[in-house]
């Protein structure tokens, strides 16, 4: 119970990470001040003030990312500030409105309040591996991405990767305002993150398995991606906060697989599940690199095993009754 009589903050506290990130937080004794778009909304609150220590030692904001100052009433007197909101989004009309805009003028709204405050200690911004791995160097199976490597923002946008670019953008300013500010940052940049939702809304990394098993593709994406589980990226955001050395980038990737195993890993756990059967086209199979995990197990996760991530995301959404079978 090491948060007993500490208050921090939570932005965007309804998202998938952010709700796995206050219930750790209110087990570990923390009073949360969370902020969301519309206190008033069921979708975005109810789940959270569920949680064990919720009526005690949650206070839920009204936060706007795009608004200047709004965030200042939520940050003051906090020792931590836990910056998760930022959206994603596959299908965008409007990449600036919909990702950039929110991802970089949040982070900066968020950041410009943090200067204000004198009581904070440090600050853990949510990044993702969108802002690591990007750029112009191949990624093959003798290489090993690290801390070291950021997303070119050129690259993103010559190929239309709006997510990527909003992530390598945001986390680049951070990093700027935060020397500037000599504020004490450390990022979080999972992979692609799986495992229970607690929110009764559906998020993207999520759906990707659901397209897997709700029968809706007869083929599966030929992408090899990072996986990890919701509650170690939770975990590591806290141990970020938590741990006096923590310092920099963390990498949060338990395995790098192509979809191909994922589908394999499905079918072994649920036999009787009408799987895609080939790739979505003939070309070679997106190649397995390798992500260093050395910075993050010396924070002290475990991390769950793929296995173990990808039944606790099915058994979730048959729950949550997004697929039944």
């Amino acid at each position: 119970m090491s948060g007993v009589g500490k208050l921090v903050c939570v932005t965007g506290a309804s998202g998938y990470i952010a709700s796995w990130l206050v219930k750790l937080l209110l087990r570990r004794g923390y009073t949360v001040r969370a902020s969301v778009r519309d206190p008033s909304d069921p979708k975005k609150t109810e789940h959270l003030r569920a949680l064990d220590g919720a009526s005690e030692r949650l206070h839920l904001f009204k936060a706007n990312l795009l608004e200047e100052g709004s965030f200042d009433s939520v940050v003051e007197g906090c020792e931590g500030v836990f910056h998760t909101a930022s959206p994603f989004y596959h299908n965008v009309t409007d990449p600036k409105a919909e990702l950039i805009d929110p991802a970089l003028k949040g982070t900066l709204n968020v950041l410009a309040s943090c200067t204000k405050a004198s009581s904070i200690r440090r600050v853990v911004v949510t990044s993702s591996m969108a802002a690591v791995m990007y750029n112009e160097r191949p990624r093959t199976p003798e290489v090993v991405v690290d801390e070291t490597w950021f997303s070119d923002a050129q690259f993103a946008e010559k190929s239309e990767s709006w997510y990527v670019l909003s992530k390598a953008l945001a986390e680049e300013a951070a990093w700027k305002v935060a020397k500037e500010n000599s504020i004490d940052m450390v990022t979080i940049n999972p992979a692609m993150v799986i495992g229970p939702l607690l929110q009764p809304t559906l998020n993207t990394s999520c759906e990707a398995i659901l397209k897997l098993i709700d029968g809706s593709s007869t083929t599966y994406p030929n992408y090899s991606f990072g996986w990890i589980n919701v509650k170690d990226v939770a975990m590591a955001h806290i141990l970020a906060y938590e741990v006096p050395s923590a310092n920099g980038r963390y990498c949060l990737v338990e395995r790098v697989a192509h979809y191909s195993e994922i589908v394999k890993i499905i079918h072994e756990l649920y036999p009787s599940l009408k799987l895609p059967e080939k790739c979505a086209d003939d070309k070679p199979f997106a190649p397995i690199y390798q992500v260093s995990r050395d910075k993050a197990k010396s924070l002290g996760i475990e991390y769950i095993p793929l296995e173990t991530s990808i039944k606790e995301t099915i058994e979730s959404l048959k729950e949550k009754g997004f697929v039944s079978f």
